[in-house]
């Protein structure tokens, strides 16, 4: 599968970027000791001109390294872990069907399975498409168009490698690990669409058109949205789809897309699947899986839905990259996709995890944060730090996400700073310029106690700034009974 390449300019006058303004970082906010270390640490940062960094620490695995060096890997328990995008995984959410415990291992398991997957379980992704969004239609999935790959990242980098030489564009922010995959393969060059917080981080189909008239032939998003938890609905996402239609292959990961709350937790999904016109034809990959909607992101267990010549393609590119997915868990996977248990299932969830956003929402209003946009779906608050009121002291130096992250820390808390989703796979930018370092992401996912523990300590932090004495931060205290 190729894709002609062709020439485009990539710059874009600053007055015209649809990426929001934010304030500029003061000197000292530069200079202080949680930046000198994301620059000695980051690879996506430059800290001297032309030099490339090599150490190479990213998104939560960087969160996650900080966290370590305060205690979190000795006692994860007395922490609140806002940062990893995992939901919970426990059979507690009312409505929802219980996981498997044990899963039965017979002898054709043992062997090496198809890297495209067993056909079962291509079978029962297939039917669930149709069963879901195209009820009437006459082109119908098949379990040729669909592939199961370990994870959603494998599934990335698969599609990245049977791509052709094209141009590839993204909206910013989104998912940190796209950056990584991006900067791997050679054989496309990395585009970002700067989307605009004034304008809600909307993905209009006038600007897909206009990509596409500048030599795009590969669009990749999240839909809905990691960080911003934003969603392209119908009839938007219908109109790109169009545009795109023989003009462009459009790759939409929908792993949040049974997160959905736009439909009164009905249990109605998203997929782009609902205005494919012809499952073999359209250049549509959708990517989903057992992680996110189904709470079993150790299962490792995903899949690509697409015309069968891709889905051909990725199933060679599985044998030299990743060797397919396990094989049990791909047979213990097949009854979950019963249509019917689905739509109770996302129905549960979808109730559940409402439940949780309108918490968080509410307690960091509370605290003093306005939050412009409510999310639409995923399990994710995309918080704007100078968004309090009142404003904090210059002197708290909390307003960026670097800094408000290294204070959480000390309250054993987890957050991602937003400079991890101004995904820069070419390095041709200063992150430290980007209207995402005054944001985090806050993670809805953990379960309810968690959620009010990180609070509280959001809560001590900026009570702190504020100037008010609300005691010793809990790594102190922590110190204080160690002595």
């Amino acid at each position: 599968m190729s894709f002609s390449g062709r020439r485009v300019s990539i710059l874009r006058p600053a007055e015209t970027r649809r990426f929001s303004a934010s304030k500029d970082l003061s000197q000292n906010e530069k200079n202080s000791e949680t930046h000198r270390h994301f620059r000695s640490a980051h690879e996506g940062h430059k800290p001297h001109a032309g030099l490339d960094a090599s150490r190479a620490s990213t998104g939560v695995i960087w969160c996650t390294e900080r966290a370590n060096e305060h205690g979190f890997s000795e006692r994860p328990g007395d922490w609140a872990n806002l940062g990893q995008g995992a939901p919970e995984a426990d059979d507690d959410i009312a409505g929802s069907f219980p996981r498997p415990t044990t899963i039965p291992i017979d002898s054709a398991a043992r062997e090496y399975g198809p890297t495209a997957g067993i056909k079962s379980l291509r079978a029962a992704v297939a039917r669930l498409y149709n069963e879901q969004y195209r009820q009437g239609k006459e082109s119908q999935y098949t379990w040729e168009n669909v592939c199961i790959v370990p994870g959603g990242r494998a599934g990335l980098i698969r599609i990245a490698a049977i791509l052709g030489n094209s141009y590839l564009s993204f909206p910013i922010p989104d998912y940190t690990a796209y950056s990584e995959m991006l900067s791997l393969f050679k054989n496309f060059s990395p585009i970002p669409i700067p989307l605009s917080e004034g304008d809600h981080y909307q993905i209009h189909p006038d600007k897909i058109a206009e990509e596409i008239a500048r030599g795009t032939s590969v669009l990749l998003t999240s839909n809905p949205r990691n960080p911003t938890g934003h969603v392209i609905q119908n009839p938007n996402l219908a109109k790109i789809q169009d545009i795109c239609r023989d003009r462009a292959t459009l790759i939409l990961d929908e792993f949040y897309g049974g997160y959905n709350y736009t439909t009164d937790c009905d249990g109605t999904t998203l997929s782009g699947a609902e205005n494919v016109i012809d499952v073999d034809q359209d250049d549509v990959l959708l990517i989903d899986g057992l992680t996110k909607r189904f709470r079993l992101p150790g299962w490792r267990i995903a899949w690509i839905v697409g015309p069968k010549e891709f889905v051909e393609a990725l199933g060679s590119a599985g044998s030299y990259l990743d060797g397919g997915a396990n094989v049990p868990f791909q047979e213990a996977a097949v009854p979950m996709l019963e249509p019917s248990l689905v739509k109770q299932e996302m129905k549960a969830l979808q109730l559940h995890f409402r439940n949780k956003r309108d918490y968080v929402v509410s307690r960091l209003q509370e605290i003093g944060f306005r939050i412009k946009d409510i999310p639409e779906a995923t399990f994710y608050i995309w918080l704007d730090l100078t968004s309090i009121e009142p404003p904090l002291p210059e002197s708290a130096n909390i307003s960026d996400g670097l800094n408000f992250f290294n204070a959480l820390l000390r309250e054993k808390t987890i957050v991602v700073p937003g400079i991890f989703f101004d995904l820069n796979p070419a390095k041709r930018r200063d992150l430290f310029d980007s209207p995402c370092h005054h944001f985090v992401r806050l993670s809805y996912g953990p379960k309810m106690e968690v959620l009010k523990k990180g609070l509280d300590g959001i809560e001590r932090v900026v009570r702190r700034a504020r100037g008010e004495n609300v005691g010793p931060t809990l790594e102190d205290e922590v110190a204080i009974e160690e002595d």
